[in-house]
């Protein structure tokens, strides 16, 4: 390995004088109790060396935990836990008195918490689980994560965290929320500042089976099940109220900005949306953790909150739009106009985020039934195209006054990981920007039945774009 590699090995710098690379390495692997084979870990170390880190994030401080502790004395337990690529929070329960010491020096969590299927088993192929020994790997809290969760039966907090650039490798590469930070300081650094919001539904499901064993809506507040679509509808709001109370005032406790509430289009979905945020990064956080309070609240309430993209073969599927527009360093939106389609740096924008479509498709749809909510006159996409107001396109300029121009990609299920569908949606972005992507003329009309290049309806065909892309491996 080139020894400036070795500079930033997980175990500290190391001098290569008198030592060939191969012995130092080894060396500096058994120092910490391991004994890996030469062989097996040499293309591994390799990896993890090479690859780019964004800038050491700014975890939160020491006295966010002492402010939170001196006014929450009745909380025992903290939830403390990791996104891992398929959305899954994974983690531990902490002791109150276990607290300080993440914040001062972080959490020892074993390398595989980031290499796991969705089903939680070990992915030997991530060099992640053998190849390392399973190493600890510190991680440390994300500010602002640090907040009860009211709807829990004892008192308990939660606080999530994310790998340190350094002592968390090898983990920090599979690290979702570090592609993204990456992703916004290459944004940055050509004076380009992400603004972003996020947009989730979801069905509200009995816990219970029907006699089938299949999923079934849940009941309403006046004991009936939900059977028509009525969307829109408000008496199917007013049905769900007890539900929506707990989950406004727990997002207003944890400061999330949960907004806009209707009923979407089946029988038992809700959409809630988000409020835009400066920090494309704090966005995407609290995304995480609606999803996890969403889950949450509806448990307490004798239900299961279900963001598969489609649960039902016939009823709309479940999406995640994600709200996008870029400002100058001062916070001026650099995509408002007077024009409906925007400036040019927004169809720029719209073109990159269409010819790298295929290449990202993986991350927005990242399971094999994400694929089935791909369907004709569905209000979920079908094909690679834009359109000013228009639902029947992917990437739809919604209207409004000029300063609130942006864009909205409704492409991704609700099954995406945050991190990773915004990280590729701003590369895309970045990419249009760069190469002044033109998308050609917008969709007018019924954007459906004008559609010629379909997206693909398969995992394996995206799967195989993502590897072969030069694209997303930059």
């Amino acid at each position: 390995l080139p020894a400036a590699s070795l500079q930033n090995w997980p175990f500290g710098p190391c001098s290569t004088a008198g030592m060939p690379a191969r012995r130092m390495l080894v060396s500096n692997v058994e120092s910490v109790g391991l004994r890996p084979k030469w062989r097996a870990c040499t293309p591994v170390l390799y990896e993890f060396t090479r690859i780019a880190m964004s800038a050491t994030p700014a975890f939160a401080p020491l006295q966010e935990a002492l402010d939170f502790l001196e006014l929450n004395p009745d909380v025992e337990m903290f939830e403390l836990f990791i996104l891992d690529n398929n959305g899954v929070p994974r983690g531990k329960l902490l002791h109150r008195d276990e607290l300080l010491e993440v914040y001062k020096n972080g959490r020892p969590l074993p390398s595989t918490i980031l290499g796991l299927s969705i089903n939680g088993d070990d992915v030997e192929n991530t060099g992640l689980v053998w190849d390392v020994g399973d190493i600890d790997c510190r991680a440390f809290p994300i500010s602002g994560s640090l907040q009860r969760m009211p709807w829990r039966l004892i008192p308990m907090a939660a606080v999530q965290v994310s790998m340190h650039p350094q002592s968390g490798m090898p983990a920090t590469v599979a690290d979702p929320r570090h592609l993204l930070s990456k992703v916004i300081d290459g944004l940055k650094a050509d004076g380009y500042y992400p603004v972003m919001a996020a947009e989730l539904e979801f069905y509200l499901l009995d816990q219970q089976r029907d006699s089938n064993g299949r999923p079934q809506p849940a009941r309403d507040a006046d004991g009936q099940r939900p059977r028509a679509t009525q969307v829109y509808g408000l008496r199917e709001l007013e049905q769900i109220e007890p539900f929506l109370a707990d989950l406004y005032s727990a997002c207003k406790l944890q400061g999330i900005p949960a907004r806009t509430a209707i009923s979407e289009y089946a029988p038992g979905q809700v959409e809630i949306t988000l409020e835009h945020r400066n920090d494309a990064l704090q966005a995407m956080d609290e995304a995480v953790r609606y999803k996890r309070l969403v889950k949450g609240v509806a448990h307490k309430h004798g239900m299961v909150a279900c963001f598969m993209a489609k649960p039902f073969d016939d009823l709309a599927g479940t999406g995640m739009h994600m709200h996008v527009s870029l400002a100058d360093q001062e916070g001026n939106n650099l995509f408002a106009s007077e024009a409906p389609d925007g400036t040019p740096l927004l169809r720029h924008a719209v073109g990159g985020m269409l010819d790298t479509l295929l290449d990202s498709l993986l991350m927005f749809c990242p399971n094999a039934n994400s694929y089935r909510r791909f369907q004709s006159n569905s209000y979920a996409p079908l094909a690679a195209t834009w359109g000013v107001d228009n639902r029947t396109v992917s990437l739809r300029v919604p209207g409004g006054p000029a300063y609130s121009r942006h864009i909205e990609h409704r492409i991704c299920g609700a099954d995406a990981n945050p991190y990773l569908a915004a990280a590729a949606i701003l590369a895309g972005i970045h990419r249009g920007i760069r190469e002044q992507r033109d998308p050609g003329a917008p969709v007018e009309g019924n954007g459906y039945a004008q559609a010629t290049e379909m997206l693909p309806t398969d995992w394996l065909t995206t799967l195989r774009a993502l590897e072969g892309s030069s694209w997303a491996k930059e």
